[in-house]
């Protein structure tokens, strides 16, 4: 993440949190009860912390180092603790619970191993912006730097991808730390924070109770854009003939889906989202052209390459996106939307920078709008042929593919059928590969926050845990996790999680018996030299689901396709459904990395023509 924050952990002998203990008044519950409103040691204060930051659901794995903190929550009424299979899965279920919620999921590891283990996770949120908060233990202040056991300089490990990692050196201030880490995850672009807790610290003696959370003074992340680059920037969309909007995962973490559907509805702009930006706006509306990229929709991307005039809402622009920068969006004036100004011209150059958050900039162009149209005597009619050359595109490069009554399963016809028998709030989650792109191209999502995906990283492995994530957020929607079968061996261990904790999840995994994008490259670029990208044998994994306790479906045949997916949703419970899929099924429309968007292929034969 490019927005490293330089903070500084509290210093002094203790007297400034005294007397802030005495001057905080104990947070009152919903209930009318209040929590707890004295600490004795530093891993109460921690958890103190946690409960006046308004956490409810923590996921971790226990050990030495982290033991007083987990002693601790012992007495916590407030805080649920989950422990997981291991902290790879602590910190990607965290992940997914802060999309889903929308606010910091917590994880919780001990020193060396323990730590080292969330940073796949942590790298993963930062990549994603994903609002997360890890405590790690530590061997005791006197033995840092003595190559003690279980001792790594986490911190140190971790800094390149947290927006800051604190290290607690004092039991009076450790609570303060922990709230102001979990304040600085929300505020702004959300990002992961870390809290590197020595067992000296948890276990030392205080009385200081933590404050309300509350990020640094310096911090000061934008709200409202310059005005007058406002009204510019509106100007240039009322001049504008062939307009787009570019929807981030930015748009959904600003709560701004309302602002962006009112918006593109009021001047009928056609939308198209990133990747993460799946769910920002519903992908059944006539305005939708979903999302772009290099496995983005046929009509997404031929929008991108002939728009003139493309507001750009919290987006970095990664190269998944945009393919060669040169030949991104060639003819267009750029209005780009963010909070963070690193992002600003980063990889496009922005005509109008709009630094700001995008539900508060989508309200200041709501007003400019209807200004700049009465200015410049034009109005959305202007768009009319271009939303009907977008309607074209629609119609000539539709989301489609073969199903020959002689070929097994097809994955895209499993995805489908269960996006349309699923609830309309259900939450998706996926690993990364094949299976990743066949589910956020054939699954129709008009909702944000249910679609939970692993997209700056590409983390194999993120389906399962993010799965129990997202389940403990949103308990009342339905959740289904499709996965493939390289990414769901990584962390089948979490399955032993969903059973333990009785979550109704459903896991889909896309079974084609090989790293399937990885092999999909290697027939494309590396003339079909398949290494280790295809599995001489792989478990059962309906009997392996029925092994940890799990319901198990074995799918091949097209025809029982809705009778098994009926059956796996009914089951009340975790059910993992082994569908059997063409083996020789591939991932498109494709752009080439680093390609033209303009120039993608909708089969191999086009493949191997550009």
């Amino acid at each position: 993440m490019s927005e490293q924050t330089p903070v500084s952990p509290p210093e002094g002998d203790g007297t400034d949190a005294d007397e802030q203990a005495a001057e905080t008044t104990p947070a009152e519950a919903d209930d009318g009860s209040t929590t707890r409103d004295t600490v004795s040691t530093g891993a109460e204060s921690v958890v103190a912390a946690l409960e006046q930051a308004g956490a409810e659901t923590l996921f971790g794995v226990q050990g030495g180092a982290i033991m007083p903190v987990y002693d601790a929550l012992y007495d916590s009424e407030e805080l649920t603790h989950i422990t997981m299979a291991h902290e790879q899965g602590a910190s990607h279920a965290a992940d997914a619970y802060g999309i889903v919620s929308g606010k910091p999921g917590v994880c919780l590891a001990t020193s060396g191993p323990g730590a080292t283990n969330l940073v796949t996770g942590l790298a993963d949120a930062s990549m994603d912006s994903d609002p997360v908060i890890a405590l790690t233990g530590q061997v005791s202040t006197e033995m840092v730097g003595n190559d003690a056991f279980q001792e790594t300089d986490t911190v140190g490990v971790t800094q390149p991808v947290t927006k800051h990692s604190y290290f607690a050196g004092d039991s009076d201030t450790v609570g303060t730390e922990v709230g102001e880490a979990f304040a600085l995850a929300d505020e702004g672009r959300q990002g992961p924070t870390l809290v590197d807790l020595p067992k000296d610290v948890t276990q030392g003696e205080t009385d200081a109770f933590p404050g309300e959370p509350e990020t640094p003074d310096t911090y000061n992340p934008p709200t409202e854009a310059d005005a007058e680059a406002v009204d510019a920037a509106a100007a240039a969309l009322a001049e504008a003939e062939r307009p787009v909007v570019l929807a981030g995962g930015g748009v959904i973490k600003a709560e701004a889906s309302d602002e962006l559907r009112q918006f593109a509805t009021d001047y009928e702009i056609p939308v198209i989202t990133t990747m993460p930006g799946i769910g920002s706006f519903p992908e059944d509306h006539e305005l939708s052209l979903e999302w772009a990229g290099m496995h983005g929709t046929g009509y997404a991307n031929m929008a991108i390459t002939n728009t003139d005039c493309m507001l750009a809402i919290g987006t970095r622009f990664d190269d998944r996106l945009t393919g060669d920068v040169e030949t991104f969006a060639p003819d267009a004036e750029l209005i780009h939307v963010d909070i963070d100004p690193a992002e600003i011209s980063k990889n496009i150059e922005a005509d109008y920078p709009l630094v700001g958050d995008a539900k508060q900039v989508l309200r200041q162009l709501d007003d400019a709008m209807p200004v700049a149209y009465e200015a410049l005597d034009t109005s959305p009619d202007e768009y009319a042929e271009w939303r009907e050359q977008c309607q074209a595109w629609k119609d000539e490069y539709a989301m489609t593919y073969d199903t020959p009554d002689d070929e097994p399963l097809k994955p895209q016809y499993v995805v489908e059928r269960f996006s349309e028998l699923a609830d309309d709030d259900a939450i998706v989650t996926t690993g990364v590969g094949q299976h990743q792109m066949w589910a956020s191209q054939f699954w129709t999502f008009t909702e944000p926050r249910t679609w939970v995906s692993s997209h700056g990283l590409g983390t194999m492995g993120y389906g399962v845990p993010s799965a129990i994530g997202a389940k403990i957020a949103a308990p009342d929607q339905e959740v289904v996790c499709f996965d493939g079968d390289g990414s769901f061996l990584m962390t089948v261990q979490e399955l032993s999680v969903a059973v333990r904790e009785d979550l109704d999840i459903t896991y889909v995994v896309l079974n084609n018996e090989a790293v399937g994008m990885v092999r999909q490259w290697q027939d494309g670029f590396y003339e079909g030299r398949r290494m280790a990208s295809e599995y001489p044998w792989i478990p059962q994994f309906d009997m392996l689901a029925e092994a940890f306790g799990a319901r198990g479906f074995r799918l091949e045949d097209p025809e029982e396709v809705d009778e098994i997916i009926e059956k796996a949703r009914n089951y009340d419970g975790p059910a993992v459904i082994d569908a059997i899929i063409d083996p020789a099924e591939n991932v498109y429309p494709m752009v080439p990395s680093g390609g033209d968007n303009g120039l993608f292929a909708l089969n191999g034969d086009q493949l191997d023509d550009i």
